[in-house]
């Protein structure tokens, strides 16, 4: 029943068209590691959003449950989130920025992320 819930989300999300208009979205989104051809794991977030404007800004929040599955470990469900903004510094030039949170079992192991990046259009 999970799994149905999880492609008829996914199969929504690739066939509407891109919205316009800053708002609410649902964002599904898997990140998937290997070493070599060893796979180690995949974190697939489950994520509700709001993006929007401020100013020349643009920002979104978003957060859910993360299904976690490590190469030979049992699947666990997680708690994760992010949390990002951008802004132009010229036509061609962007700025942006990401902060992101994944719970665990032992508080210990709470991980948090970031990112910084350049986008140059052409």
């Amino acid at each position: 029943m999970f799994k149905t819930t999880i492609a008829a989300v996914a199969a929504a999300i690739a066939l509407a068209p891109a919205a316009a208009l800053a708002g609410p979205y649902v964002n599904v989104e898997t990140n998937a590691g290997w070493v070599g051809d060893d796979y180690t794991a995949a974190t697939t977030d489950l994520h509700v959003g709001y993006e929007g404007d401020a100013g020349a800004a643009s920002y979104y929040v978003q957060a859910g449950p993360a299904i976690v599955a490590v190469d030979g470990q049992d699947t666990d469900t997680q708690f994760s989130g992010k949390a990002g903004i951008g802004f132009p510094v010229s036509e061609a030039i962007g700025v942006y920025g990401e902060m992101s949170f994944l719970t665990a079992d032992d508080e210990d192991d709470f991980g948090l992320g970031g990112k910084l990046g350049v986008k140059y259009n052409f």
